[in-house]
C-alpha cells in the first residue's frame, strides 16, 4: 500500500471511529431517559442478530456452492470434461528420439532410419518430411515421395521409419560420406548418424512410416 493511500485509510478509519463514539454517547443519553422503551426496543437488535446470523450462514453455503461449480467449469475448459486435466500433447524432437540406421540393398541400395521415442516420452512426428542433410555445405535430401504421410505417435516400442537413397543419378561421382544429419523439422536441433562409406549426389527420402517395407525410397 503507497503512503497517500495508507494515510487516506488512516484518517477515515479516525473519523469512522469518532461516529461510532458520538453514536454510542447518544445511545446512553437516551437510555437513562426511556428506560421502558430501551427495554423493550433491546429485543429488536438480538432479533435481527439471528436473522443476520441465519442469512450469512445462506449466504456462506451459496458462495461455496458457486465456488465448487466454478472450479468444475475451470476443469472441464482445461481438461476433457470431467474435470481432470490431459496431457499435453507434444510435437518430437530429435533429442526426444532415439536413433539407429541401417543399410539396405532394396532399390539399388539405401539407408533405412529408424526413430523411436525415448523411455518415458510420448511425442509426434509431424506429417512431414523428415530433414536429412549430407556434409558441410548442407545439401538435403528431396522428396521420394509426392504427398506427404500421417502424424504419427511416438510411444513405447512404437517405431517409425524413413527410407534415404544418397544418390539417384546414373554418373559417377559425388560426395563421399560416413555420416547424416537428421531433424524432424527447421526448428528442430539435428543429430548426426554414423553410416557406412556413402555417395552422395540427388539424394532423396521418403515420408516417415510404421513400416520398414513403406519406407524403400524409388527414385
Amino acid at each position: 500500500m503507497s503512503g497517500n493511500r495508507r494515510k487516506a485509510f488512516l484518517v477515515s478509519a479516525a473519523i469512522v471511529g469518532g461516529a461510532l463514539l458520538m453514536t454510542a454517547c447518544d445511545g446512553t443519553d437516551t437510555a437513562t431517559d426511556t428506560g421502558a422503551t430501551q427495554s423493550s426496543d433491546s429485543a429488536a437488535p438480538s432479533g435481527s442478530s439471528t436473522a443476520g446470523s441465519d442469512q450469512g450462514a445462506a449466504k456462506g453455503s451459496d458462495a461455496k456452492d458457486e465456488g465448487t461449480e466454478d472450479a468444475a467449469g475451470s476443469g472441464a475448459d482445461t481438461g476433457n470434461g470431467n474435470g481432470k486435466r490431459e496431457q499435453v500433447e507434444q510435437s518430437c524432437g530429435a533429442n526426444d528420439i532415439s536413433w539407429s540406421t541401417k543399410s539396405e540393398t532394396q532399390a539399388g541400395g539405401y539407408i533405412l532410419i529408424s526413430a523411436k521415442a525415448k523411455p518415458g516420452i510420448t511425442c509426434y512426428l509431424p506429417a512431414a518430411l523428415p530433414i536429412v542433410a549430407f556434409g558441410s555445405d548442407g545439401t538435403e535430401a528431396g522428396p521420394a515421395e509426392q504427398a506427404v504421410g500421417e502424424q504419427i505417435k511416438l510411444s513405447g516400442s512404437t517405431t517409425a521409419y524413413a527410407g534415404v537413397q544418397t544418390k539417384t543419378t546414373k554418373e559417377n561421382g559425388g560426395k563421399e560420406l560416413d555420416f547424416i544429419i537428421v531433424a524432424v523439422n527447421d526448428d528442430d536441433d539435428p543429430v548426426s548418424l554414423p553410416v557406412g562409406t556413402i555417395t552422395v549426389d540427388a539424394p532423396i527420402v521418403t515420408n516417415w512410416h510404421t513400416a520398414p517395407a513403406d519406407a524403400v525410397p524409388f527414385s
